[in-house]
């Protein structure tokens, strides 16, 4: 039964309390790790790691010495985040085999406060994506393909009987850690978030996706794709539990220079009864091409809500949105090509056998590494940043970025207090379907709704809020003031509330378990 309930409400109490120890809670969120095998959520499950935390923790309790909420809460972290002892791979042959010799600044803020780390998620290579199927692992299902709702709703486009072609992408690059929490194998997990990687894939799976303001949590030991966009994100089953783990990450890192100087405080969010004095934005441009019309209905009855409510509903705009998805394209291949380039074969990961030159061997380690995603940014990033190619394509994305910035302030400054837009333009496609199209074109189509946040540094949320009629998960996102947390997830908590997603039925697993799942009766911890 703990695996169904919350943080705060529930679980912290079942642990105090000895209803249950954190090495049974351990050992049955592993026991779903195996039981979800072909999922493919996790690239490393360290489970011998996790049992030796829980005993730890279950020590503490005994002596009524709990270290906090998180003590004996089994937690799961993306693939691109150092940790010690345990392999970090990138979902890439550049670093198979390599071990970290230390924690990245949020897993040990985690171990810290006695979480108890149960393994590294599935992603596309170096979180170059938005379907989490890129990466040399194979890419993830999502758990919503074998559930219920889906499978009521869902018409095989073949009678040749191969179900197994019937499933669905989680989103990505993060798309490991949504399915992970989706299928409650965890109880919450670590992402990364740098045009939308944890939003989207929260989106697809159904669960909730946390991208903080720029600098309020430590990049130090996260594997860089964008220095100036990455952000640790966030991904729970409620916005309650959300913020239980943004309490416990955020800071100041003497370790990350672009992490705040000022102490965080961490809150415990109110229970939002009188909307009437807020005021929600509702961005014009991003009724985007490609948005579908069961979305745009959805964030209609959205805004409606709120309205009704009392809150005042506004439309605005943000101008350069439409310019926004070809800066980012221009700004994150740049910053690829300088952070890729310290993977050469030499301090550490993948080394080639050529050993004609130095040079031949930098190649070939490059050439064997990286899969054709990376390859093609890096070269893209290169020729962006040519001495004759730097003002007319870098500098100016650099310049554009600042007008969307502006965009957002302005917006701000009018008295709009949350923006309120979709996340994605789709519920999740069907595997098949999405390998049509190359890396780069899905993700300009995946990351237009999201990646604008990331440019302008402002925090975002997308809460699950309905199912589409394919029976899948639909979000929708909110967006913030910088470091306004508390009031983001105010209001996302109040919208949770309101929208009463419904929790995935996951009885289709049965097939490839032994009805594990059939007692699943809530999606959240908090």
């Amino acid at each position: 039964a703990a695996l169904k309930d919350g943080l705060r409400s529930q679980v912290s109490a079942a642990l105090k309390e000895g209803r249950v120890t954190p090495t049974e809670l351990c050992q049955r969120c592993l026991a779903l790790i195996k039981s979800t095998k072909f999922l493919n959520a996790y690239i490393t499950v360290a489970e011998e790691s996790a049992l030796k935390q829980a005993e730890e923790s279950e020590e503490r309790y005994k002596r009524g010495q709990p270290l906090g909420i998180l003590d004996g809460v089994p937690i799961a972290v993306k693939d691109n985040f150092n940790t010690a002892g345990i392999e970090t791979t990138c979902a890439s042959n550049m670093l198979k085999g390599y071990i970290s010799p230390y924690n990245a600044t949020v897993v040990q803020k985690l171990l810290d406060r006695g979480a108890v780390l149960l393994g590294k998620t599935n992603l596309d290579e170096f979180a170059m994506g938005s379907g989490s199927t890129d990466g040399v692992f194979g890419p993830v299902r999502n758990p919503w393909s074998y559930s219920k709702q889906y499978k009521e709703k869902s018409v095989p486009k073949s009678h040749s009987g191969d179900e197994e072609s019937d499933w669905v992408i989680t989103g990505g690059s993060s798309g490991g850690s949504a399915a992970a929490v989706s299928s409650f194998t965890c109880f919450a997990a670590l992402g990364s978030d740098t045009g939308g990687s944890t939003r989207n894939p929260a989106a697809h799976c159904g669960v909730v996706g946390l991208k903080p303001t720029y600098g309020l949590i430590s990049r130090h030991g996260l594997i860089p794709l964008v220095n100036s966009m990455d952000v640790p994100g966030i991904l729970t089953r409620c916005v309650d539990d959300a913020a239980v783990l943004l309490g416990s990450l955020a800071g100041h890192d003497p370790k990350d220079s672009t992490t705040i100087q000022d102490g965080f405080k961490p809150f415990e969010l109110p229970n939002l009864t009188d909307v009437s004095k807020l005021s929600i934005g509702i961005p014009k441009e991003y009724d985007a091409p490609g948005l579908s019309s069961e979305i745009l209905a959805l964030w209609s009855k959205a805004a409606d809500l709120f309205k009704n409510a009392g809150a005042k509903v506004v439309e605005v705009s943000l101008p350069h949105t439409r310019y926004s998805i070809v800066c980012y394209h221009v700004l994150c291949t740049a910053e690829v090509a300088s952070n890729m380039a310290r993977f050469d074969g030499l301090e550490y990961g993948h080394r080639s056998d050529m050993k004609d030159s130095t040079e031949s061997m930098y190649a070939a380690t490059r050439r064997e590494g990286f899969n054709d995603v990376v390859r093609g940014r890096i070269l893209s990033g290169n020729y962006f940043l040519l001495k004759q190619n730097y003002e007319k394509y870098f500098v100016k994305a650099q310049k554009v970025r600042r007008l969307i910035a502006n965009d957002f302030m302005k917006v701000f400054k009018s008295g709009i207090d949350i923006l309120l837009t979709p996340t994605t333009l789709t519920d999740a496609a069907p595997y098949k379907e999405f390998i049509q199209e190359d890396n780069r074109t899905r993700s300009a189509q995946d990351d237009i709704l999201t990646q604008a946040a990331n440019m302008a540094g402002l925090p975002a949320i997308s809460v699950p809020t309905a199912l589409s009629e394919r029976g899948l998960p639909v979000g929708l996102q909110f967006i913030g003031r910088s470091f306004q947390e508390k009031q983001l997830l105010t209001v996302a908590k109040w919208f949770e509330k309101q929208v009463q997603f419904p929790v995935i039925q996951l009885e289709e697993v049965k097939r490839h378990d032994s009805g594990v799942f059939q007692h699943q009766k809530s999606a959240s911890f908090s």
